[in-house]
């Protein structure tokens, strides 16, 4: 399963209205990070459940779904979540 998927599938837990993954592993090729195996990654997320939350406060729901991922598959990870209202 790649690694997209498994993201997909920890965000479903969100109720996204829309998800969209990037993969920008590519563009830091010779990164030390990227040496140890763990991806680069932009996810925009729109979700009810970010409503009246502060974005600190999103990203940490975002980071509790992706769980032990951020600590092996993704080196880093760039977040836009917003509430419906916000689109």
């Amino acid at each position: 399963m790649s690694v997209i998927t498994t993201m997909r599938e920890r965000l479903a837990r969100l109720q996204p209205l829309s998800l969209d993954i990037i993969d920008d592993s590519a563009l830091h090729a010779g990164h030390a990070g990227a040496a140890g195996g763990g991806g680069h990654f932009r996810i925009s997320i729109v979700s009810p459940s970010f409503a009246g939350l502060p974005t600190i406060a999103r990203h940490r729901i975002v980071y509790d779904a992706l769980g032990a991922m951020m600590k092996h598959e993704i080196h880093a990870l760039s977040i836009t979540a917003k509430t419906p209202d916000e689109t």
